[in-house]
C-alpha cells in the first residue's frame, strides 16, 4: 500500500518561490501511473493543479501555467512541485496523488501560504 508524504511548504511573499516534494512507497506509484498535485484553498474544493503523466506529458491548472512545474524522479520514488511568482491565490493546503485519477489514500498535505 503506497503512502504519500508532502513537504516543503510554508509562508512566501508574493512573487516568491516554493519546492513541494511528494515522497511515496511502492513500485507502483513509482512505475506505473502518472503523478498529480492537487490543492484545497479555504472555502474551495480541492482541484487539479498539475499532473504528469507515466508517459511523461503534463497538465497544468490554466492560473498556474508558466508559474509551476511538476517534475518526478522515480530514482528516488518522488514527485515535486516548483511553484514560482507564487501569488495569494496559491494559498492552499497542497495534496500528491496519482494522476489522472487519484486513487491513493491522501496524504496529510503541506500547507502554502502567500501572504502580503
Amino acid at each position: 500500500q503506497v503512502q504519500l508524504v508532502e513537504s516543503g511548504g510554508g509562508l512566501v511573499q508574493p512573487g516568491g518561490s516554493l519546492r513541494l516534494s511528494c515522497a511515496a512507497s511502492g513500485s507502483t506509484f513509482k512505475i506505473i501511473f502518472g503523478k498529480s498535485w492537487y490543492r484545497q484553498a479555504p472555502g474551495k474544493q480541492r482541484e487539479l493543479v498539475a499532473g504528469i503523466s507515466s508517459g511523461g506529458s503534463t497538465y497544468y491548472l490554466d492560473s498556474v501555467k508558466g508559474r509551476f512545474t511538476i517534475s518526478r524522479d522515480s530514482a528516488r520514488n518522488t514527485v515535486y512541485l516548483q511553484m514560482n511568482s507564487l501569488k495569494p491565490e496559491d494559498t492552499a493546503v497542497y495534496y500528491c496523488n496519482q494522476y489522472p485519477t487519484p486513487t491513493l489514500p491522501w496524504g496529510q498535505g503541506t500547507q502554502v501560504t502567500v501572504s502580503s
